[in-house]
């Protein structure tokens, strides 16, 4: 037969032009494309087949698709074009005639293997266009989607003008390096991605979980999925063993975003900004798990933004002061140390450490702030001492964010020795640790502190996860217990609080450690600890913060400014 080749050459125009069009290989779509070329063709029926490697070809275990299949195909003498790829695919595809017409010639058979390759080439490009998006969309480690994926979704939703119906989440996995400390990183990242995985599931399309990186994800999600994510995040447990079945529980600190059409949505990332607000809020806040964007949240953020813009000025200005809250020896009531507390002087106005030390904290403004105050310290002592005084031992908090710096030690040396201040009346508070890296940096800080001579305490003992595991493997100089571990009424000494603080001390004196509780409010208290050997103790029935000139008289009259009931009048 004689294909017309005006006719063909139409077909095909039209076909290359649609074909080009498509974004994945559907069969469906595929075969309406190439309906019209078969029909000049005479083609009664088209099979696809796809094969990894060769060996599967021979063992037929790949995959087969009909692409056309009408009228009354001669299944006797196909056409058969068979290409390979560099990774060793294998695509094969079969024409057949139709029965009804006059059978191929050599043109037909030439028109045959050229639409043949045409068909390989569009569908190699598929292919590899699916596979560039998948990787482009896709976590590899975890096999989830990824966060551009979800942004990607989120811009169409946007598009379509359908965002007040769904909600966006943000989320970051709670005390996950101590999971990996626990069932190891490889059994670790199985949970991590059963629990987004279990997640996804439980979703209405199109929303869609994806990973942030680490133990961060973004999500998109309909508004009626809300209270099943917040269940989700609040806790459930996830199997790590397949063949015991053990569990382990996986929470989350989340931020959320609900849209209700008040505020301007012009594209994903105005979404992604106020999520990520609303995140980043909740894990520099105690004892938050979740927490909503709101108006007064941005309110907040506006006046965080305030104070990181006035820092450098401020501390530039020395607007920063030190305050000292004493210690006290509760065996004769005499001062036994301070703790040196931050306030910001602004307009006379003095800014409570709340206000401004968690957001400090968030960058490494609070390094600067650090240093600065053992600069001032260091100078208050070195004048005590010039001025014939008896300073006493004071602590100075340095946040974790110090661990990552190799030169941390010698940082803080400098400033103690540039002031000709006698390394044995300092002490350096460090808090927990949430992750091995920041516990090897901690471990070996404390052991460089101590060999310069320099105490050491860890703050808020009691208050963060691996709190035994800390004192067990890093030699302390001091404990300090967090107020929450001291009862604040006085209770049964069968009560849990009365027992843990029992323990606690007489742990940390069988140790050889200083201990010492902060928050001590009530006579009660003080008689609760002296009652359980602890007997130094820091807190408002003593004394509150001071500023530098009323701490002065503590030091001058160390051995009489406390008594049983507290401090004497003035």
């Amino acid at each position: 037969m004689t294909i017309e080749f005006l006719e063909y050459e139409s077909m095909l125009r039209d076909m290359l032009l649609e074909l080009e069009k498509l974004t994945e290989w559907k069969v469906q779509e595929v075969a309406k494309i190439i309906a019209p070329m078969c029909r000049v063709l005479h083609m009664a029926r088209l099979k696809q087949e796809f094969y990894p490697n060769a060996r599967a070809e021979a063992e037929r275990q790949g995959r087969e698709y009909i692409l056309i299949d009408n009228g009354t195909p001669d299944m006797s003498r196909p056409f058969v074009g068979r290409e390979v790829n560099a990774t060793g695919n294998v695509s094969v595809y079969s024409f057949y005639a139709d029965a009804d017409k006059a059978e191929w010639d050599a043109d037909d058979i030439e028109q045959l293997h050229l639409f043949e390759k045409m068909l390989y080439a569009f569908h190699g490009r598929a292919i590899l266009r699916n596979l560039v998006e998948e990787r482009t969309y896709t976590d590899q480690q975890l096999n989830v989607r990824n966060h551009l994926y979800v942004l990607k979704q989120v811009s169409q939703i946007i598009a379509r003008h359908e965002i007040l119906s769904y909600g966006m989440v943000c989320f970051n996995l709670a005390g996950f390096s101590l999971v990996n400390s626990r069932i190891g990183r490889e059994a670790g990242t199985k949970v991590m991605s059963r629990y987004i995985k279990m997640l996804q599931e439980k979703l209405c399309v199109p929303g869609v979980m994806g990973r942030m990186g680490g133990d961060n994800f973004v999500g998109i999600f309909k508004k009626e999925d809300l209270d099943v994510i917040r269940t989700h995040l609040g806790g459930i447990g996830v199997i790590y063993n397949d063949e015991t079945n053990e569990r382990v529980l996986i929470s989350a600190v989340a931020g959320y975003y609900i849209p209700d059409g008040k505020e301007e949505i012009n594209n994903a990332d105005d979404m992604m900004d106020r999520v990520m607000m609303a995140v980043n809020v909740a894990r520099h806040t105690k004892e938050v798990k979740e927490l909503f964007f709101s108006p007064e949240l941005l309110e907040k953020q506006t006046e965080q933004k305030i104070i990181e813009r006035q820092f450098p000025d401020a501390i530039a200005k020395c607007m920063f002061k030190v305050y000292y809250q004493p210690k006290v020896n509760l065996e004769d009531y005499s001062l036994a140390g301070a703790e040196a507390l931050c306030r910001w002087i602004k307009d006379k106005e003095v800014i409570p450490p709340g206000a401004f030390i968690p957001v400090l904290e968030q960058s490494t403004n609070i390094c600067l702030l650090d240093f600065y105050m053992l600069e001032h310290v260091c100078q208050d002592i070195r004048r005590w001492l010039d001025q014939g005084k008896e300073p006493v031992r004071v602590s100075v908090n340095f946040s974790r964010r110090h661990l990552g710096d190799m030169d941390l030690v010698e940082h803080i040396i400098d400033i103690i020795d540039r002031n000709y201040v006698p390394h044995s009346l300092i002490e350096i508070e460090l808090t927990e640790t949430t992750t091995d890296v920041e516990f090897a940096d901690l471990k070996r800080v404390v052991n460089s502190l101590q060999e310069n001579g320099i105490c050491t305490s860890v703050d808020d003992f009691g208050t963060g996860y691996s709190s035994l595991n800390l004192i067990k493997q890093i030699s302390w100089n001091v404990l300090k217990l967090d107020k929450s571990i001291l009862p604040i009424m006085a209770q049964s000494e069968f009560s849990n609080d009365s027992i843990m603080l029992r323990y606690v001390v007489a742990m940390a004196t069988d140790m050889g450690l200083e201990c010492i509780v902060e928050g001590v409010e009530t006579g009660d208290q003080v008689d609760l600890l002296k009652k359980n050997n602890c007997f130094l103790a820091q807190g408002f029935y003593f004394d509150r913060p001071l500023p530098v000139y009323e701490f002065e008289k503590r030091i001058d009259h160390q051995k009489e400014i406390y008594f049983e009931g507290g401090r004497r009048e003035e």
